[in-house]
């Protein structure tokens, strides 16, 4: 039978196990929990070298002792009361007044004081003591939602009601979008310098340098650099207000998060620098494409439109399974927009207000990767003849500039393209976890047990990025060495790492074998 050696460290002390090809997940986590000396209800953690949560199962990959995983214990018992149970009952005492524990204590108590007095116990006793037993294992048989910082009902499976609750986590309290907007006010009337001005038009603008009330100070500034600020008579008050609620709107999840807008929007506002978009697009299509930016993934819950559809959410039914999110998104933008003291469109004419609106529809809705083909396509075919004076040719072009801005991380410097993936990796195996929860599809890209930091990486960047930064440098040569260096660059980097690692992978395999050949010799000698 073929085995497998995996090292890890359990309070600090290294360890290691060696496992059978047919052994299951539970005798997998028997072993770790004996070296951990956990009891069997408590929850065991396990993380690779990157810091990442990783699944125990029988797929669990061969390591090495220079990587070991790390082993904890995240749910000890107290006073012979689980804590995960504890957790759990605190969240019923909240929304309901309820303890399990209680609950328990006091059917004990009734059924001792029945026996008593009555020498037997009814059969209504014994029924209602079974009714806590049995919600007690239905609790237990979600326990692993508390560690992936989530609590969701699925005792009834899914439903059409909105899968996120705009209650919970994922939104911003009221009290940090004040102390943003309190210090976004006092920073307002700083002048933003000219180096700063400088550096904030190019590819290589590194987010994680700056908090939220300057990236909030920066997006006004690309709009007075612009001259947007004129050309559309936006007052600033309404633009500050504006810019507020934008940042409100945008959820606290792993990726598509206000960092990201600012960071899509920042790329937009580069390339229209880099490109001299101003002169072969009007002032129309520059705030389109902008404000687009900004607004591309409003109120964005972590979880995509795969999920909304075979989850059978709000969304995807509201939407008919077409690009639910998408049309979320500019539903969100314009609902803010009807709001008068942060309507920056109040001073366009009608004319200008219907084009403006039909074009970030369109922009946003083809950030929509299930598009992705067809608007290349369609945008390839008319390359040849590209034609600034027409309508639909400008028009795909504007869709093109922004999905370049969408994903366009890859353009940067390693040390910001990188913690971005990492985002959007956590994203993704958050979504992963929960569609195992709910027996849904699970897409292998998003799969933890499936995927890489480098396997994700190479395919995207061949496939996707560098097709469509390509086809756009057919029209804007000027881009090759800012936008397709960076890119092609990635995907050595990342193409490296994944030789790398297969290579560690082969030598884990190989040092495995030669443990087995000498174990087989040993026992020959013995016997």
């Amino acid at each position: 039978m073929a085995t497998k050696v995996v090292y890890f460290t359990v309070d600090g002390k290294p360890e290691q196990a060696e496992f059978r090809s047919d052994d299951t997940a539970d005798e997998l986590k028997d072993t770790f929990r004996a070296a951990a000396e956990a009891n069997s209800d408590d929850i065991l953690k396990l993380y690779n070298t990157k810091g990442n949560l990783i699944n125990i199962s029988p797929k669990l990959p061969e390591n090495t002792p220079d990587t070991r995983y790390k082993l904890e214990v995240v749910a000890l018992h107290c006073n012979g009361f689980p804590y995960y149970m504890m957790q759990i009952d605190n969240v019923l005492a909240t929304q309901f007044g309820v303890v399990i524990k209680d609950l328990e204590s006091r059917i004990e108590m009734l059924e001792k004081k029945v026996f008593v007095e009555n020498g037997e116990i009814p059969p209504v006793v014994g029924e209602l003591k079974h009714k806590v037993e049995h919600l007690r294992e239905k609790l237990e048989g979600v326990d692993h939602l508390s560690w992936l910082g989530l609590f969701k009902d699925i005792s009834c499976g899914t439903s059409l009601k909105p899968f996120w609750d705009k209650t919970q986590s994922i939104k911003k309290t009221e009290e940090h979008n004040r102390m943003v907007f309190e210090k976004f006010k006092k920073i307002s009337q700083v002048q933003v310098t000219d180096e700063v001005r400088e550096y904030l038009r190019k590819p290589t603008f590194d987010n994680w340098q700056w908090d939220d009330p300057e990236m909030i100070i920066l997006l006004r500034q690309m709009y007075i650099d612009l001259d947007l600020v004129s050309k559309f008579n936006i007052e600033m008050n309404v633009l500050h207000q504006w810019l507020y609620e934008i940042y409100k709107n945008y959820n606290q999840v792993p990726f598509h998060n206000f960092k990201h807008c600012f960071m899509v929007a920042q790329m937009m506002y580069g390339l229209t620098w880099l490109i001299d978009l101003r002169s072969v697009l009007d002032d129309v299509d520059i705030f389109i494409l902008l404000t687009s930016a900004i607004c591309h993934d409003l109120d964005h819950p972590g979880y995509n439109n795969a999920y909304q559809i075979n989850a059978k959410t709000e969304l995807a039914l509201r939407y008919n399974d077409i690009s639910p999110l998408e049309n979320h998104h500019c539903f969100v933008a314009f609902e803010i927009l009807q709001k008068s003291h942060c309507n920056i469109l109040r001073n366009v004419s009608k004319e200008d207000y219907k084009r403006i609106r039909e074009g970030m529809i369109r922009c946003i809705l083809a950030t929509d990767m299930a598009k992705h083909n067809e608007i290349l396509n369609n945008f390839k075919s008319v390359m040849k003849n590209f034609d600034f004076k027409s309508q639909e040719h400008k028009s795909l072009l504007l869709m093109i500039l922004l999905k370049v801005a969408d994903i366009s991380n890859e353009c940067r410097p390693m040390d910001v393209a990188e913690p971005w993936l990492e985002c959007l990796l956590q994203e993704f195996f958050n979504q992963s976890d929960m569609e195992k929860l709910e027996g849904l599809p699970v897409a292998p890209f998003m799969d933890r047990d499936k995927v890489t930091k480098s396997s994700s990486q190479i395919g995207f960047i061949k496939f996707a990025l560098l097709p469509l930064f390509e086809a756009l440098r057919e029209l804007f040569p000027v881009i090759e060495k800012d936008i397709i260096q960076p890119v092609r660059a990635a995907l050595e980097y990342y193409t490296d790492m994944q030789k790398a690692l297969e290579e560690e992978k082969k030598k884990g395999r190989e040092a495995a074998k030669q443990r087995m050949d000498k174990d087989v010799i040993k026992s020959k000698i013995q016997t």
